[in-house]
Parts: structure tokens; sequence; C-alpha cells
């Protein structure tokens, strides 16, 4: 079986689909793999190390993907990429096939199989394989440091010979994956923090963290797969007016919510930001989605009176080693899982495989 590694080609993108540790537990389990030169280059994996790995490494596109069976990826291939890899083939990428309908028509007339990274299902069997939470924890702790680098304040309180600092106050709207390391990553460097959750399960972990956990008396909005629910504009109206004095008395907000397959809800108002303190900072890690704030410009930052937005798309791509450290163990696994006699089995009985395989034999299967 030829696995294939080629270097990403979206813009910003810095991580790669698959590392020299994942190459080495590969090779060891009869699986030959195939690494683009320089690959790994953004995110500091040298060629050298794939080959001292077992990977075979070629710049030739046609001998990559020559014989290919798996093609491992980090952003959907484009319509272009497509056409190099061979009929048969089976993708494994982030491929956002909710928003990607014309990308999974072209995978499936170019006879590929292609599985949907992003909708791996939360069950027991498939931790491993999670790459939403492997990502989502590492985008959690970037958004502490990215708040902390953008405050007119030091986090930690510190007693000095001229007087006491307090500690600054981050509030976390949102404690899934990211949310939850972000509290962690907060109160490890002194933070006072406080968080917020409309499910209302998490409450013990967040007070686990060492954080106050806000409770809001509102309706729980516990989702399927451990993800929150949408909520009714009501009650995110409702939400937005109880948080609000959270929110403009803290020195970073983080924002973490998301419904997957749908847009962000909107938590913070272009009314509530006016009442924030000038110099706090907010870091919205649903801008990829439309941000949980409303006046987040996507993949820039900006200040809003007074108030230092930071709308960052796919923050893990800002720490590419561990992110694709983490990625590439999470495709590893799961391509590893479904190997059998040396070769990659698409089997549609097996939960992992029906939920995330979104195009086989010519078909569009997501969304039926």
């Amino acid at each position: 079986m030829k696995v294939v590694i080629p270097k990403e080609t979206a813009v910003g993108e810095t991580r790669v689909a698959g590392v020299p540790d994942t190459v080495a537990k590969m090779t060891a389990a009869g699986v030959g793999v195939w690494v683009q030169e320089d690959a790994g280059i953004a995110a500091n994996f040298a060629t050298s190390d794939y080959e001292n790995s077992g990977a075979k490494v070629t710049d030739h596109l046609e001998e990559l993907y020559q014989g290919a069976n798996v093609v491992l990826r980090v952003q959907p291939p484009t319509l272009s990429e497509i056409a190099s890899i061979p009929s048969g083939a089976v993708v494994i990428s982030m491929i956002y096939a909710v928003r990607n309908a014309e990308l999974l028509q072209q995978l499936a007339a170019a006879g590929i199989t292609t599985f949907a990274m992003e909708l791996i299902p939360r069950i027991s069997r498939a931790q491993s394989m999670d790459v939403l939470s492997s990502q989502a924890s590492i985008a959690g702790y970037k958004a502490v440091l990215l708040g902390a680098s953008r405050l007119d304040k030091i986090l930690p309180m510190q007693m000095t010979a001229a007087g006491t600092l307090a500690p600054a106050r981050v509030f976390v709207l949102g404690a899934g994956v990211a949310g939850l390391q972000a509290i962690a990553t907060a109160r490890r460097l002194g933070a006072v923090v406080e968080a917020f959750d409309v499910r209302s399960a998490v409450r013990e972990e967040v007070e686990s963290l060492g954080a106050k956990f806000v409770n809001v008396p509102l309706e729980s909005a516990e989702g399927t797969g451990g993800y929150a629910k949408e909520q009714s504009d009501e009650q995110l109206q409702r939400q937005r007016e109880l948080l609000e004095e959270k929110v403009t008395s803290a020195d970073i907000v983080i924002t973490t919510a998301a419904i997957p397959g749908r847009k962000a809800p909107l938590l913070l108002t272009g009314e509530m930001m006016r009442a924030m303190r000038v110099g706090s900072v907010v870091v919205d890690l649903a801008a990829d989605t439309g941000g949980n704030c409303e006046v987040t410009v996507p993949g820039e930052e900006v200040n809003f009176n007074g108030v230092t937005v930071v709308g960052t798309n796919d923050l893990p791509r800002t720490v590419p080693h561990h992110a694709s450290q983490t990625y590439a163990r999470n495709l590893t696994n799961l391509v590893l899982s479904l190997v059998r006699d040396g070769a990659l089995v698409v089997d549609l009985e097996d939960e992992v495989v029906r939920t995330i395989c979104v195009t086989h034999e010519g078909v569009v299967r997501y969304g039926k």
C-alpha cells in the first residue's frame, strides 16, 4: 500500500499531514510512505528526517502520485490537484464538506473516495483520530498567549516595592476542548479566570481547572457528540444580557462557541464591546465560521473603540510543529485501524468510516 503526503498549497497553511514519527509508525506496519520534498519544512521537519524514518522523498508530482492508494492532507485538494490523484485512491483530510459541494462532486467524478476528518464521530473508539479536538486544544492555548501579548497588563498578581499589581481577569465563553485549554493556560499564567458554557455538565471540568463557572439560568443546550446544540435567537439574546457584566469587567475575553456545520453564534455585540475597558482584548476562535463577536474581521486584528479584537483564522497553523504532530497522529491512527492484509479497507458498516466517508465509488455520500 502506498501512502502519499504532499506539500500543502493553501495560502497560509504551515502544517503537514505526516511527520517523521508517524512515517516511522506506518512503515513499521508495512505501509509504503512517499513524501513530497519540503512538505514539512514550514513546520520545521527536515526532508532528511522523513528519509531517516523510512519515507521515499520526491519533488516530482507524477512520481509522487503514481500508484497512490491513500493521500493524506491537511486542507482539501484543489480542483487541479484532484487531477493528479489516481482514480480509486482514498483522500483523507479536512474537507469542510458542509461548504464544499462542488469539490465533493469533483472528487466523486474522479472516482476518489474521500474521508472528511472534521466529521470524525465523538465516540470512545475514535478519540485518537479526533482532529477537531487535537487542533482545538492547541488553539485554546495559543488564544491565551495572543490575548496576553496584546493586553496592556500582565496576567499574574505581582507584589512589588511599588505596590501590588492585581491579576488580569480572563473570561472564556465556551468550555469545550479549546475553552478548557484556554482556562488551564490562563490559570497557569496567574490570571483570575471565569467561564461560561450553555452545557451545565461542563461545570465540574471548569472548576477542576481552578476557574469559576458562571451560572446563567438558561435552558441547557446539551447537543449530541459532546457539542452544544443551536439556540434560538431569544435564548441567545437573553444569554448576552446576563453575560454582559462579566464581559465588560474582563481584561481578556476568549470566545470558542461553535455549532458543527453552522454559522457561529453571536455572543458579543458591538454594544457590549463599547462598554469594555479601553485596552482590553477579545480573541475570537470562531472567526473561521463568522465569529462570536459582532465586529470580528476573519483573518484580521482590529481595534474597536479601544478594544483589540483578534480574528486570526485557524490558530493551530501558528503552532505548526505540534499542530502537525497531533494532526498526523490522528490520521495515522485512522489509517492503521483500517488496514487489512496490506490494503486500506473502506467498510461502510464501520461507524467511523460510514460517518466520515463523503464520496465513494463515484457517488457523493455526504448528506445522504
